[in-house]
């Protein structure tokens, strides 16, 4: 497994933006898919974005496309998503994954979240 932590949370008013980090321990992370996901309170934990070991393939939920991106630098183990335009509904706490099968299997190791808070 891949030790994940995140970093870059925050408040932010509507329209603003922010950068999640995402720093690996491990040999495993430039194999490794990576993806972000997000938890509000009293919701269920949800996709936001996920890439490809090579960075050539990414998948974003509906709800951030066009307004978040997400990348990847592996000779820094670290992954970024870059979150513009943000929204009161962005609110949550987020998390990144790592998935050693790639963007078809399973996130198996997760970091401990960090928090994001957008006012309106």
């Amino acid at each position: 497994q891949v030790q994940l932590v995140e970093s870059g949370g925050g408040l932010v008013q509507a329209g603003g933006s922010l950068r999640l980090s995402c720093t690996a321990a491990g040999r495993t992370f430039s194999r490794s898919a990576m993806g972000w996901f997000r938890q509000a309170p009293g919701k269920e934990r949800e996709f936001v974005a996920s890439i490809s070991w090579s960075g050539g393939t990414t998948y974003y939920a509906d709800s951030v496309k066009g307004r978040f991106t997400i990348s990847r630098d592996n000779a820094k183990n670290t992954a970024y998503l870059q979150m513009n335009s943000l929204k009161p509904e962005d609110t949550a706490t987020y998390y990144c994954a790592a998935s050693v099968a790639g963007m078809g299997g399973t996130f198996n190791s997760w970091g401990q979240g960090t928090q994001v808070t957008v006012s309106s």
